[in-house]
């Protein structure tokens, strides 16, 4: 049997796994394990082997004790929705709620936070906290009653796709103005590391901006210019910090208001290493900056093949990434969504490291910004299309999408230096 054919079935086993007792758990949104897994390699050896379903299960225990972890860890902060999705305590987003409708929910005993708009977009929300001693289960529920025609959700997070390292105490941020086409990530904050050249920052959680290592990392792959080459060096990076300090950082909320803020400084290509659940102001802003002629590239996660479709990846227009090892094989992790376009290298490979070193990375997390950054340098999708190499059977498939972009743009180890 074809290595390829081997990954294929071991797929499909994967996906089997969604069907018996206990793969519910895959309606769970949980932060990412790329970075964290052993090597595959050798669970591919032989399809019928024990580690390799082992290891499909293992994604989905792994996916339910982050999500239970997190939690539990932040009780005040966090609570589920009813999909089980963490979520901001006590709070709802709320889209299409008018004065009359506003006025009957506040006489219900919820309170409004504030009422806005998300910048450069048309898309107005309502953010309520629910009545006293309702959870946001109970609260929705009510709501849907009281409003039947508002589209109210709880504020999902969202979580990084890929080892995310935590954040870099004491390490300075990158900055700085300067010309080139604009690209914007939505991430945690970027440290000041050699080749990353001009990087403005702004954040949208408490605490933000403020380095990380997944941000910095998921940088080096669009601009890097050093010992990490990204895919689009000399371009001007827009960063939106969704994280900083706050337990409840890469909510809906904040994920769609640095949307709105990127489009406005005029990023023309997004990319977005991170996974969440469906919600209706991140589909709203997707939509609204698509309209203005916004790109919007986003991983699939690493919650592997029996998860549920990841967001925003799985939103209409939206390109969705996957990551391929250096033998050009689909992370064994990689998750899925609703369509997939392309993939592009996630694995064999390093990526800026906050104290101006480079690490080794894996996860569709550090796929999407290589897919991003071409796309910035090639001008439009047609172009990218044309550039990406047919991988698997002939045309669109579901393991590589329309093809593998950016092939060259690995960085490999150097044995020695690592």
């Amino acid at each position: 049997m074809m290595m390829f054919e081997k990954v294929q079935l071991v797929r499909k086993s994967a996906f089997l796994l969604a069907l018996v007792p206990g793969a519910a758990l895959a309606q769970l949104a949980l932060p990412p394990v790329g970075g964290l897994l052993p090597p595959v390699g050798s669970t591919l050896q032989r399809v019928t082997d024990l580690p390799v379903l082992s290891d499909a299960r293992g994604l989905l225990r792994a996916r339910t004790d982050r999500l239970r972890g997190l939690v539990e860890r932040f009780p005040r902060e966090l609570e589920l929705d009813p999909e089980g999705n963490p979520a901001v305590r006590a709070e709802l987003l709320l889209i299409g709620a008018d004065a009359a409708t506003m006025a009957r929910l506040q006489s219900a005993g919820f309170r409004v936070i504030e009422t806005d708009t998300i910048d450069d977009t048309d898309v107005r929300f309502s953010r309520v906290r629910v009545p006293d001693s309702r959870s946001v289960r109970q609260a929705l529920k009510q709501l849907r009653k009281l409003a039947p025609g508002v589209e109210a959700s709880a504020n999902t997070l969202h979580f990084e796709s890929g080892g995310s390292g935590g954040l870099l105490k004491g390490a300075a941020l990158a900055q700085g103005g300067g010309g080139g086409a604009v690209i914007g990530m939505i991430d945690g904050g970027i440290a000041a590391v050699p080749g990353l050249g001009a990087v403005q920052q702004r954040g949208f959680a408490s605490g933000a901006p403020i380095a990380s290592a997944h941000g910095t990392s998921v940088a080096s792959l669009i601009v890097g210019s050093g010992r990490v080459k990204g895919s689009a060096p000399g371009a001007r990076l827009l960063a939106a910090d969704v994280y900083g300090r706050d337990p409840s950082g890469g909510n809906a909320l904040a994920v769609a208001r640095a949307l709105g803020w990127l489009a406005g400084q005029g990023a023309r290509v997004v990319t977005v290493s991170l996974v969440g659940p469906p919600n209706p102001i991140m589909a709203a802003t997707v939509a609204a900056v698509q309209r203005k002629g916004v790109a919007v590239v986003a991983a699939v996660g690493n919650d592997g093949p029996a998860a549920p479709p990841a967001y925003p990846a799985s939103y209409p227009g939206v390109l969705a990434v996957t990551g391929v090892d250096a033998r050009g094989r689909t992370l064994f992790e990689a998750g899925r969504a609703l369509h997939l376009d392309f993939a592009a290298p996630g694995a064999d490979m390093l990526a800026a490291r906050g104290d101006g070193g480079v690490r080794p990375v894996r996860g569709t997390s550090f796929a999407a910004p290589l897919v991003a950054g071409r796309l910035l340098q090639l001008g439009s999708i047609a172009a990218l299309e044309r550039d990406a190499r047919d991988m698997g059977p002939r045309g669109p498939d579901k393991h590589y999408g329309r093809g593998l972009v950016c092939g060259d743009c690995r960085t490999p180890p150097a044995p020695g230096r690592d």
